[in-house]
C-alpha cells in the first residue's frame, strides 16, 4: 500500500468503527478533477446501501475538517463485493487455498500481473502457482490483489 493511502487507512479507520463496520481499505485514484478517494467497508451481517451512506456521511465529515487531500476528488464506500480486494497480510492469509489476482508494483520474471492459486503466506512474501509454476512474491511488492469470483 502506498503511504499515503496508508495515511489515510490510518486517519478513516477510527470514523469507520465509529459506525460499525470494519474498513478493509482504501484505494485513491489519482486524475486530476476526476480523483476518486475508495473505501471498503465490511460488516459480520454484510454491507448494504444504508450502510454506505452512514459510513460515507461520517468519514466525510472528518475529511472535511482534515483536509488531506488537497485537490478535488469524489468519495465512493462500497462493500468488498464477490471480487473481495485484498489489502493487508491477513486478508491474503485468510484466501489461502484460493485464486486470487495480483498486480506488481515491480516487474517480477518480466510480468507484473498474476493470476493464480494463493498456497502459502508469510510475513513477507506470499506464493501461489501460476500457470503451474510456483512464484514467491514479497507483499510489499503488491500493488493490488483482489479474490477471483467462484460461481459454482
Amino acid at each position: 500500500m502506498a503511504k499515503f493511502e496508508q495515511k489515510l487507512t490510518d486517519l478513516l479507520r477510527p470514523a469507520v468503527e465509529q459506525t460499525g463496520k470494519e474498513l478493509l481499505g482504501i484505494e485513491y485514484i489519482s486524475a486530476g478533477r476526476n480523483s476518486i478517494l475508495r473505501l471498503f467497508i465490511d460488516h459480520v451481517d454484510g454491507i448494504n446501501v444504508d450502510d454506505c451512506a452512514e459510513v460515507s456521511r461520517q468519514v466525510g465529515a472528518m475529511l472535511d475538517v482534515e483536509d488531506p487531500i488537497s485537490s478535488e476528488y469524489s468519495l465512493e464506500v462500497s462493500s468488498p463485493g464477490v471480487d473481495r480486494p485484498l489489502f493487508s497480510h491477513a486478508h491474503y492469509q485468510a484466501v489461502i487455498g484460493e485464486t486470487i489476482n495480483i498486480k506488481l508494483s515491480m516487474p517480477l520474471n518480466g510480468r507484473r500481473k498474476f493470476k493464480g492459486e494463493l498456497i502459502a503466506v508469510t510475513e513477507q512474501e506470499l506464493t501461489m502457482v501460476v500457470d503451474g509454476i510456483d512464484y514467491a512474491i514479497l507483499l510489499s511488492n503488491i500493488d493490488k490483489g483482489n479474490l477471483v469470483a467462484k460461481f459454482d
